[in-house]
């Protein structure tokens, strides 16, 4: 070899070196700057020891091993092997937790697929792949990788909507109860209207600490603490002190009777009341992902409307899934805005029908009563005998507050859309719901805001089917349409259902409701009388008839708890003492079931 090439290919390696030397001086600096800029995550752990060394081996082939896991898993899903597919997605986010879609899939997979694939007799197993499907995006891809990608926001948010708040599902019930039941205990009391109507308590949660050792220091709070933990050693680790704590004020019979005192102790006090809402609101960030300002914003923009005063805004029922859905639609579109993603005017569109979708879904199914449902079931030694066992169950009516946070939202959307091709079916949407709200307003009773939302849809909709001005004449109209092939068994049915509506709203002293139905049942009653009488169809029971059976009908309903029952009985001892005589009979039969509950909640008591 000559001396000028080796010439040559000494000053090549040198450069080299030197090159590789430089590259190696700045990876420090890089990865600090990736790490700063939040690009690093941390090293996947819990794969399987065949699964580490393919990734380790094939190096920067790392992402075809995700592609052929990504293909597995959907050829899984494809031949319905859900929970193989699980496992498979579950790998595949741990190698790229970045990857977006296959969040959404493993999500959407367990939310949709695992739980139906579970029989609907157990449907605590349904809503645990439920709960697993949301929590994964809530916790892991949101929360722990912080990934800021509006459609895991998006999947979220539908999961609440659709999939808890929805009625595909045959559980669906028993989702919305669970969820209810969850947070119930956060959410404060509405005994206190005041509190409650200026969003105090919300104002309250907002402003706790969100740090444990700023509540632990409090000297207010500091002797409550010392005294629970001396009270029962259970309460030693502070990691653990907040859900024990929330425990204990729901269920003292978990612990040692000196921590039920110790709280007794401090009843009534500025320390119980402040670190009672640190407590709740800790659990609602750390368990929830719920930011108690966020959802105080939340309120104040999108919450029910008090009828005494239009200008108030009430608290959303943070029960109801899809006040978590307006919640995480908000939330994902504010992110994408402030990280001016690429995604945010794809997305916009999308989250703000959410939103819509969500509020309209609210005033239908808004308000939310958990009663005790008795039920026979078989006893437990394996006799033909039936005992009764308490269930508790979710029952949802529509919430009339809704509609102005609804129309208010709508209407900017329709202005914000005015020259997109999605406008059309916005106002379809929009024109049918008011629809809708004009029946359920004038059905309630609610005459005048019945006129004004049929104002408003004459107005914005100049259609023939709203040509009167009057409202009176639209709604009968809409009763004459469903009437007029209606068999003589179908109006009797549809006059004693909503009679037994309206008793259930009586029970729950919702009189204003309860005197619309009541008032619009009769009113088919004399439609289909008039209508019918001359041609020689057999005519309706006498109307005071079909209330005795709608009456009799509800006192005898076992879906509806023996308590609600009794009180509307106790209501019309008061208000009609005649009838009451006449209802003796369920009377006594309601107070021995009461009293069957009685027994069996004491019974249950003892079990545990």
């Amino acid at each position: 070899m000559r001396l000028r090439d080796i010439t040559i290919l000494s000053v090549c390696l040198i450069v080299v070196i030197g090159l590789f030397i430089t590259a190696g001086v700045q990876l420090d600096s890089i990865n600090r700057q990736r790490q700063d800029m939040g690009l690093i995550i941390d090293t996947p752990e819990d794969i399987p020891p065949s699964l580490v060394f393919a990734t380790v081996a094939t190096g920067a082939f790392r992402g075809l091993v995700v592609d052929a896991l990504w293909m597995r898993a959907d050829t899984l899903k494809e031949q319905g092997q859900f929970f193989d597919a699980r496992q498979l997605a579950e790998w595949i986010t741990l190698l790229q937790p970045r990857f977006a879609s296959v969040w959404e899939f493993h999500a959407w997979n367990m939310a949709y697929n695992i739980s139906v694939a579970i029989p609907a007799t157990q449907p605590d197993q349904r809503w645990r792949w439920v709960r697993n499907g949301y929590e994964l995006l809530r916790d892991e891809a949101i929360t722990k990788y912080k990934l800021k990608n509006v459609t895991l926001y998006r999947e979220l948010s539908r999961i609440f909507q659709h999939k808890i708040g929805g009625v595909s599902d045959d559980a669906h019930k028993y989702y919305k109860l669970q969820l209810a039941m969850a947070l119930e205990p956060l959410l404060g009391s509405q005994d206190n209207q005041l509190d409650w109507q200026e969003n105090r308590y919300f104002d309250a949660l907002a402003q706790t600490p969100a740090d444990w050792q700023e509540i632990a220091a409090d000297p207010n709070v500091a002797p409550l603490l010392a005294a629970l933990k001396s009270a029962d050693e259970a309460f030693s680790d502070d990691d653990e002190f907040v859900g024990l704590y929330l425990s204990l004020r729901q269920n003292s019979g978990r612990f040692k009777p000196e921590a039920a005192n110790a709280i007794d102790e401090f009843r009534g006090t500025e320390a119980l009341r402040k670190f009672d809402l640190f407590a709740k609101a800790h659990e609602l960030r750390e368990t929830w992902k719920l930011d108690p300002v966020v959802m105080r914003d939340l309120n104040r923009t999108y919450g029910p409307v008090d009828f005494r005063d239009p200008n108030t805004h009430l608290p959303l029922d943070w029960r109801h899934p899809d006040s978590h859905a307006i919640y995480w639609a908000v939330t994902g579109l504010q992110m994408a805005a402030r990280e001016e993603s690429r995604e945010f005017e794809m997305s916009e569109t999308n989250t703000d029908r959410s939103v819509g979708h969500s509020l309209q879904n609210l005033f239908r199914n808004g308000k939310i009563f958990i009663h005790d449902v008795p039920l026979q079931v078989p006893a437990q030694d394996g006799s033909q005998e039936f005992q009764t066992q308490i269930f508790k169950e979710v029952f949802l009516r529509p919430d009339l507050r809704m509609f102005d946070t609804y129309n208010r939202t709508v209407l900017a959307v329709l202005e914000k859309y005015r020259d997109d091709t999605s406008y059309e079916s916005l106002q379809n949407g929009h024109r049918n719901m008011l629809k809708n709200a004009v029946l359920l307003f004038y059905q309630a009773g609610h005459r005048a805001m019945a006129q004004k939302i049929y104002s408003q849809m004459r107005t914005l909709y100049p259609r023939d089917e709203f040509k009167s001005p009057a409202v009176e004449v639209y709604v009968k109209k809409r009763f004459d349409e469903e009437l007029e092939n209606i068999a003589i068994t179908d109006a009797k049915e549809m006059i004693i259902g909503m009679l037994t509506e309206a008793y259930f709203r009586y029970a729950l002293r919702d009189d204003d409701e309860a005197a619309g139905i009541e008032s619009l049942a009769k009113e088919i009653w004399e439609y289909y009388q008039s209508k019918y009488r001359d041609e020689n169809r057999i005519d309706l029971p006498d109307f005071k008839l079909l209330r005795y059976l709608a009456l009799q009908d509800f006192l005898e309903d076992l879906l509806y708890p023996p308590n609600l029952r009794l009180s509307l009985l106790a209501r019309i001892e008061i208000e009609k003492p005649d009838l009451a005589e006449l209802l003796k009979p369920w009377k006594d039969q309601l107070e021995q079931q009461k009293e069957q509950i009685r027994q069996q909640e004491q019974n249950l008591l003892r079990a545990f």
